[in-house]
This record gives C-alpha cells, sequence and structure tokens, in this order.
C-alpha cells in the first residue's frame, strides 16, 4: 500500500526580473493506493500530477508531509522502496543507438535480476507488450508508440510492486495505447499497485478503480468513477471536473 499524507511541494518563481514569489505545486495532497487497485492522478496541464508523482517516486523532496509504502518511508529505507519502485516520466529519454534487448539488458543488471533469470525476464516483458517484432531494433529507428513500450519495458525488468505511471499513454496511437491500458489491467490482476497520471478522463474511467482529481495543486474530489458522476450528477468524469472548477477557465 501506499499512503500519501499532507504531501505540499513549495517552489519560487520570478513574476518579473526583480520581484519572486513562492507558490505551491502540490498543496496537502492526501490519499491510499492499495494493493490491486489502479488509482487515477487526474488533472489538467499544470494541476501538480507530475509535482505529486516525482515526490512519490523519491526524485523530489516535499516541503512538508509522509509517504510510506507498506509502512516504510524515504528516510530510513530508500533503497528498499526504491527496488521495488516503477517510474515512468513522459520525459524520459532512451539510448537511441542502442537495441530494445541491449536496453533492457542493461537495466536488468542495474537492478541486480539474476543471470539465470534475466533472458526469460526479457522475453516475458517483451510478449507482454507486443515487441518481439521490434525487440533487436535500435531505439532511434522506433515509432513514438513503439519506443514508449519500450521505455515501459526498461520499468519492469525488476518485477517492481509499485507502477508510478506519468502520462504513459500521451501521443500514441490507439493500438499503442490500448497495448499499454491492458498491461495495467494485467499488472493488477497480480496485486500491483498503480499511480496513473493522466488528463484523458476517458480513459481513467475505463480502467482506473479510483481517482484523485487535482486542480492547482489541491485535491477537488476523490472515490470511484460512479462516486464521482453521482456527487456531479454528470455521466463522465470530464464533465465532473468541469462542473467542480465551474467551466472551463483559462490557465494561468
Amino acid at each position: 500500500m501506499i499512503k500519501v499524507d499532507n504531501l505540499k511541494k513549495k517552489f519560487v518563481r520570478y513574476k518579473n526580473k526583480k520581484e519572486k514569489e513562492e507558490f505551491y505545486a502540490d498543496n496537502g495532497i492526501s490519499f491510499e493506493a492499495n494493493e490491486g487497485e489502479i488509482i487515477g492522478i487526474l488533472g489538467p496541464n499544470g494541476a501538480g500530477k507530475t509535482t505529486l508523482l516525482r515526490m512519490i517516486a523519491g526524485i523530489l523532496e516535499p516541503t512538508e508531509g509522509e509517504i510510506l509504502f507498506d509502512g516504510l518511508n524515504y528516510k530510513n529505507n530508500e533503497i528498499e522502496i526504491k527496488q521495488n519502485i516503477a517510474y515512468l516520466s513522459g520525459n524520459t529519454k532512451l539510448y537511441d543507438t542502442l537495441s530494445c534487448y541491449e536496453l533492457l539488458k542493461m537495466c536488468a543488471d542495474i537492478y541486480g535480476v539474476e543471470e539465470n533469470k534475466r533472458e526469460e525476464r526479457i522475453k516475458e516483458i517483451s510478449k507482454i507488450l507486443n515487441m518481439d517484432s521490434f525487440l533487436y531494433n535500435k531505439i532511434g529507428n522506433l515509432s513514438t508508440g513503439q519506443t514508449q513500450r519500450v521505455n515501459i519495458a526498461r520499468c519492469l525488468v525488476h518485477n517492481p510492486k509499485y507502477y508510478i505511471l506519468d502520462e504513459a499513454t500521451t501521443g500514441l496511437d490507439i493500438i499503442s495505447s490500448q497495448i499499454i491500458l491492458d498491461f495495467m489491467k494485467e499488472e493488477k490482476k497480480k496485486n500491483k499497485t498503480i499511480l496513473y497520471s493522466t488528463h484523458y478522463m476517458e480513459e481513467a474511467e475505463n480502467i482506473c478503480d479510483r481517482v484523485i482529481m487535482i486542480n492547482k495543486g489541491i485535491v477537488i474530489n476523490e472515490g470511484t468513477p460512479e462516486e464521482i458522476r453521482n456527487k456531479t450528477n454528470t455521466t463522465n468524469l470530464r464533465d465532473a471536473f468541469f462542473t467542480m472548477i465551474g467551466g472551463v477557465l483559462d490557465e494561468e
């Protein structure tokens, strides 16, 4: 289980060349994600989703608040926690000159996957993500959808317990998107805990057990998709979100 308690992250920005101000990208976010659950982190660009997931993944240090993985915190158990995390960022760059297989082999070595299990694990991942046809191709020659599947694959070689996926399907064609969504559903069946950030509300309705809706760094609603639709008297999460924020507003 992942427990997030009153998480805050403060940054400084410049209003002009001389004047600066402090602001919270995330301000008091709390929730729990259980085993065998897909939790959607929903909101528009700039809502605080990426900052939140980077804190949970141990990349950013919170200004305030606590993050627990099955009762363990980063301060005393950082290595153990990170060995069990798969973190995917939308802007991760891969080595173009390596083949998919070479990248997965390198990642397996980094995570300390035993040599006698490495090949079996790579073959398993390749099959799950439908990569067999381009497994030995150079990454620089792949399509956007193929590259994103490789990006996810390199997170899986150590068989993680927790998935933290930030905009995993953004910009992908319908086939690549569905392969990734189907993968998440299968991992859920294995009792994995999955945090999935997206601004595609329709995707979230399709695969998420519960959703956390964020706007301007705060949680504006949470629950199952059905609960949120009922609370807002709407028929879909997109309309529910606009109902909660009072319509379509310009981003600051």
